[in-house]
């Protein structure tokens, strides 16, 4: 069986990380799926996501990780193309990746104790964000 839902959240952007771990819960206990996985997918070139402890000092890590690969003050021809100033919001998200799959058992996501599902949203302004869930399995 295959379920497909969505989730919406505002972000600020500039580097934003926002944990999404309750809502995936939420849409997978309240599928008609108990065991199986569900793949969490950005439709977004300048945001992403992925796992990390959701404490202040492991985002901040995150957060200045991305400054020292792609820093926003770098040369990007995407900015010089577009004039967007987001060229580096792009980098980072190819980076990291558009797409998050994470097993479940008897409705429980498996993530570890100190593991939670987080997007991130790389771009310079503020935006009305939308991720697809799949849940499959059975």
């Amino acid at each position: 069986m295959v379920v497909t839902e969505s989730v919406r959240f505002g972000t600020r952007g500039n580097g934003e990380v926002v944990d999404i771990t309750d809502e995936v819960a939420r849409k997978v206990a309240d599928s008609e799926v108990a065991d199986g996985t569900v793949t969490i997918f950005t439709p977004s070139a300048t945001s992403a996501l992925t796992t990390i402890e959701y404490e202040s000092g492991a985002v901040a890590d995150l957060q200045t990780l991305f400054d020292r690969l792609a820093p926003q003050n770098a040369e990007y021809r995407h900015n010089l193309r577009w004039g967007d100033g987001n060229g580096h919001s792009h980098v980072r998200a190819a980076l990291l990746g558009a797409s998050l799959t994470v097993p479940f058992v008897d409705k429980q996501l498996t993530l570890g104790t100190w593991q939670q599902i987080v997007f991130v949203d790389f771009d310079v302004r503020p935006h009305d964000r939308r991720l697809i869930l799949q849940i499959m399995g059975e």
